[in-house]
């Protein structure tokens, strides 16, 4: 064998060593995050069901030790990902596309995939309210993340509809940050400050069972269009260290889907055990059930968010596709 040829498969053989050994050393700890509500199913589900065990061990790992955080709102959420303390995180299409944006030159955030498409509430309890040109300096609206949840950007997209361009940010200024389940307690009790809540399922849902309070808008109303509201995403480097981990995660999202899909009563007592709930059975069933809701792993809405954060400065990036903020182990699906 010629020294030329022993030298490439050397070489070939090296750099097979190499990936195997750096497959091998994907991490066993994997700290995923979630928030409160319907909208996290899917994960409630992998996490009981222990999925993404099962599918790691498919696919050749060691089985991981798998660490749920409980997190409310995007904005800490991004910090605990920009600070090493979390591997996979979960909010909505705005601050994703916020971390996306300001992390280009460095950690390199990008999704990984949807979890629900939703829509979501502004429910108020005064009287006086019946669309957002009412709410005064006197209103409080609870939301998880002042100026960059899901829910504070869908207000500004609401409020620059009603007043005019420019106006976005007009009702910032009354909101204030809450996790849903202390927002839902306190609209429902009446006795703070707190006069209306943008939030998600089921709270949204249960606070319309009490006599005062209603809904001002629906975000598929103001979107003019079914949207995601939930993704999941990691840091470049995560991606790149774990690749057969990350494969496991979103086959663990497809066939929780499945499963919710199929098994919609089992999905409500899973929840409703899970979660410790007080909500019956029968009335998360109804919302899981619900034609507006569907748990998938397609994108919707992301383009949408994400131009109107750069239209209005809060990104300096504009993107052209949802596939720019995305890992390329989803751009096979569907999505906008």
């Amino acid at each position: 064998m010629s020294a030329t040829r022993r030298g490439l498969l050397g070489g070939a053989a090296a750099a097979a060593s190499f990936y195997s050994s750096a497959m091998a050393q994907e991490s066993r700890e994997l700290r995923i995050a979630v928030q409160f509500g319907i909208t996290y199913l899917p994960l409630t589900v992998i996490r009981e069901q222990r999925l993404i065990e099962q599918q790691a061990q498919s696919l050749g790992l060691p089985e991981p030790n798998v660490s749920w955080i409980q997190v409310s709102g995007g904005a800490a959420m991004n910090d605990a990902l920009l600070s090493g303390n979390l591997d996979i995180a979960s909010a909505g299409i705005p601050p994703v596309g916020l971390l996306w944006a300001r992390s280009r030159n460095n950690l390199k955030v990008h999704a990984i995939s949807s979890l629900v498409a939703a829509p979501l509430w502004l429910n108020t309890r005064n009287p006086a309210v019946q669309t957002l040109r009412d709410f005064t300096p006197q209103d409080r609206i609870a939301l998880p993340a002042v100026r960059v949840s899901f829910q504070a950007i869908t207000l500004q997209i609401a409020a620059e509809k009603e007043f005019g361009p420019g106006q976005h940010a007009r009702l910032d200024p009354i909101t204030v940050s809450l996790p849903h389940p202390d927002a839902t307690a306190a609209l429902i009790g009446g006795r703070n400050e707190i006069t209306a809540h943008f939030g998600n399922p089921p709270f949204q849902n249960q606070q319309l069972q009490n006599a005062g309070i209603r809904r001002v808008l629906s975000s598929y109303d103001v979107v003019g269009s079914p949207h995601s509201v939930t993704l999941l995403y990691a840091t470049q480097r995560w991606r790149d260290t774990n690749p057969r981990t990350l494969r496991a995660i979103r086959a663990a999202q497809e066939t929780a889907n499945a499963w919710i899909a199929a098994h919609p009563r089992e999905a409500a007592e899973l929840y409703v055990r899970a979660e410790r709930s007080s909500l019956s059975v029968d009335f998360v069933e109804e919302l899981i059930r619900h034609p507006d809701h569907r748990f998938t792993t397609a994108p919707q809405g992301v383009e949408y968010f994400a131009q109107f954060q750069h239209r209005t400065g809060q990104i300096p990036v504009r993107i052209e596709s949802w596939k720019e903020i995305f890992f390329p182990e989803a751009h096979d699906g569907p999505g906008s």
